[in-house]
């Protein structure tokens, strides 16, 4: 096989969650314009299909983009929408990238806003992969991505909710793996680190956070979307069909410094 074909995913079909914006949208155009079909996701009907419409202003009329909304944490709904992804001929790849975050200490976030939180960014991904693997096992192959984050390693104060339902999910990534490896589906991760995003933009507008992420990272800057779509693209190729339960830190080298 020659080295460009290892990264060759023309002609294969994605479903990407919560795509409607930030760094979800930016996913799925890096894989319209690689030549997937591309699924985008969102739980809003009219923000979904304008997302499309931007994925194919972004990818190109040659684009092949379909969308689908559903509330990720309710099983029934998430079964339904896979349905509707797959009517078209199944999904190659799963790209768990919906989640949520709130901003609160411990010691008085509510019960209900934690369960939301856990119920988002780790029982989501668990319900979208098992709808979506079954039609994996049956074609012998598939890829799933499961967006992550630091915080699947590391906490900060005020997000202990998604501090652990990250981390859960890195455990989740590697339970997946264990199940579905022998039936060659390979289930990795991304972990993103601090991205330039309109949902980080208070953040960055924050002088003495943004000036702690930038002595933080050896790169000396926030990261861009396209940063994260080497690492995608490799994860959902070929090139990476002998790895499996990873997670790939993209955060310019944040966690390898203390």
């Amino acid at each position: 096989m020659a080295v460009s074909d290892l990264f060759d995913v023309r002609g294969r079909r994605a479903l990407v969650t919560g795509s409607s914006r930030g760094i979800g949208l930016a996913l799925a155009v890096g894989l319209a314009r690689a030549g997937c079909a591309v699924v985008v996701h969102g739980r809003n009907r009219a923000a979904v299909d304008a997302a499309g419409a931007h994925v194919i202003a972004e990818a190109g009329p040659q684009a092949r983009v379909s969308a689908v909304a559903f509330d990720v944490t309710d099983p029934s709904a998430v079964a339904a929408g896979v349905a509707e992804a797959e009517a078209a001929g199944g999904l190659d790849i799963l790209v768990n990238n919906a989640g949520i975050q709130h901003r609160e200490s411990v010691l008085t976030v509510a019960p209900e806003v934690w369960d939301r939180v856990l119920a988002t960014n780790l029982t989501g991904p668990f319900l979208l992969a098992r709808a979506v693997a079954p039609g994996m096992v049956r074609r012998g192959t598939g890829k799933i991505v499961n967006v992550c984050s630091l915080m699947s390693e590391v906490a900060r104060p005020g997000i202990a909710a998604y501090a652990a339902a990250k981390g859960g999910l890195k455990l989740l990534t590697r339970g997946l793996c264990a199940e579905l490896g022998p039936h060659n589906i390979q289930v990795n991760g991304i972990g993103p680190g601090y991205i330039a995003t309109e949902l980080t933009a208070d953040l960055r507008a924050d002088a003495e956070f943004d000036a702690w992420v930038r002595r933080r990272a050896p790169a000396g800057r926030w990261g861009t979307t396209d940063d994260l779509l080497g690492a995608l693209l490799f994860l959902v190729s070929a090139a990476s069909d002998y790895v499996n339960g990873q997670i790939i830190y993209v955060d310019g080298g944040t966690l390898a410094t203390i």
